[in-house]
């Protein structure tokens, strides 16, 4: 049986990824920050398959850890740095254990034999970190894809700075070891949305969905985007984590990173959307997804499907 060691996952992408492997026989370790708080992973273990799933303790800022975590891993895949918005300390809390932790990651594979495929979760945000503001130089209705120059700026959210700054770490690495024994891949997602397959109430993703859905700002940020009527680029989790298995389990895709989208729709509809309305406008395709169709055979749901879907559990 192969194993694959995901970090992150029993998070909100996370607990996807880990079904899609579980479902096709692989035995599956899934990092955890603290293993005391089963409530972080306990809805794993209610998966088909879950005599294969094993949860380990790991910070990706130790060096040890992450070493005995990929060292019998045939495939791995990176998901475990922090998303989160209302920032108190950018450095310890974002730039620290993504970047950090990303450059310990690749210290840790590249001297482990025996892994064959490592993915990293990147973000929209490593290819432009104003989102869902447009690029520098672009407009709202201007696409999107994977031949476009990167942008960045200091202005940006940390979170998308950090985000960023990781995925130009990978692609350093791998233009200094052109001989590796193991292929590298990134996807780059945009919004992602959908339903949380864990009762846990401190999911970013889910709660933001959240506040779109019942129109609550918390603080400037979510308000400027109501205020405004941003259009978002989305994606469903459950095609995030189709996208990541199929890269993941295909070989001569090293060095490539996919812009994971569907449509794009204003925070407005997003909010018609999460409460089983129609939205007002037709969608549009700005983040483009053609690159993600041909080499991992994508087809991506419609917005509305999983917007309506939508569930926040509380306790």
């Amino acid at each position: 049986m192969k194993k694959v060691g995901i970090i992150g996952g029993s998070g909100f992408i996370g607990s996807y990824i880990t079904k899609a492997f579980l479902d096709n026989g692989y035995g599956v370790k899934v990092s955890a920050t603290d293993i005391t708080r089963e409530d972080k992973y306990q809805h794993l273990m209610a998966l088909n398959q879950a005599v294969n799933l094993y949860v380990s303790e790991l910070s990706v800022e130790d060096k040890v850890a992450l070493a005995d975590f990929v060292s019998d891993c045939d495939i791995v895949i990176h998901g475990g740095t922090p998303f989160i918005l209302d920032v108190k300390d950018p450095q310890t809390e974002l730039f620290d254990p993504t970047i950090i932790g990303t450059e310990n990651f690749l210290e840790a594979i590249k001297n482990t034999p025996g892994i064959e495929k490592v993915v990293f979760i990147a973000s929209v945000a490593a290819w432009n970190t104003n989102f869902p503001m447009p690029a520098g130089g672009k407009s709202f209705t201007d696409t999107f894809d994977e031949n476009d120059t990167k942008f960045t700026s200091p202005a940006s959210h940390p979170y998308a700075q950090a985000k960023y700054i990781a995925n130009q770490t990978v692609e350093k690495f791998i233009q200094d070891n052109p001989n590796l024994s193991f292929e590298i891949s990134s996807v780059s997602p945009v919004f992602v949305s959908g339903k949380s397959m864990s009762n846990r109430e401190d999911s970013t993703s889910t709660g933001l969905q959240f506040l779109i859905k019942n129109k609550i700002a918390p603080d400037d940020f979510i308000q400027a985007l109501y205020d405004n009527n941003v259009a978002f680029a989305i994606v469903a989790v459950e095609d995030v984590a189709k996208a990541i298995y199929k890269t993941a389990t295909t070989k001569g895709l090293h060095g490539k990173n996919y812009l994971l989208s569907s449509e794009t729709y204003s925070i407005s509809d997003m909010n018609l959307m999460l409460n089983q309305e129609d939205p007002k406008e037709k969608p549009a395709i700005i983040y483009k997804n053609d690159l993600a169709k041909k080499d991992l055979n994508m087809n991506f749901k419609p917005v509305k499907e999983c917007l309506f879907n939508f569930k926040y559990i509380t306790k």
